[in-house]
């Protein structure tokens, strides 16, 4: 596996909530997608970051949080904006996988990554959630693959 090492700024984010499946996340990137068009918020200018909140080997499959998030610009003015919730996201030091593929696969992904790279690495997974970065539209995907830059949060291993 190519895994980097980066260090990632805090980012503040708007969000919508999907609890469920995370096969069925288009609904809640549907929804931020048009919001964030009506705000102005482009791809080329703010990051779009998906979060996977429960291990779903851990937690029953439709109890399953997901928040599909878009980055915001400092000036934002968030009153008025009923249709999504906003939070900061910890930066700090992540390990980077690139992932290229249909989404059905990315749970092998995690899978390889926790249970092969991390525990043979220098590092341990620490407490914030991991940060999928969308790189781009799985819909206008020749192949429909989704290309993720997946962000697992780290620290060295004592």
């Amino acid at each position: 596996m190519n895994i980097s090492v980066k260090e990632l700024p805090e980012y503040e984010v708007a969000y919508i909530r999907h609890i469920g499946s995370y096969l069925d996340t288009h609904h809640a990137w549907s929804k931020l997608g048009k919001w964030a068009e009506q705000n102005n918020l482009f791809p080329t200018n703010q990051y779009f970051i998906g979060i996977s909140l429960d291990d779903p080997s851990m937690v029953d499959e439709f109890a399953c949080r997901y928040d599909a998030c878009v980055t915001i610009p400092i000036d934002f003015n968030k009153e008025d904006q009923s249709e999504v919730q906003f939070k900061k996201l910890s930066g700090g030091v992540y390990a980077l996988y690139t992932f290229y593929d249909t989404i059905d696969k990315f749970a092998i992904t995690y899978q390889s990554l926790f249970g092969q790279w991390l525990p043979n690495s220098e590092y341990d997974a620490d407490d914030r959630p991991c940060l999928e970065f969308c790189m781009n539209n799985p819909m206008e995907d020749p192949e429909g693959k989704c290309k993720v830059d997946l962000y697992i949060p780290i620290k060295k291993r004592k």
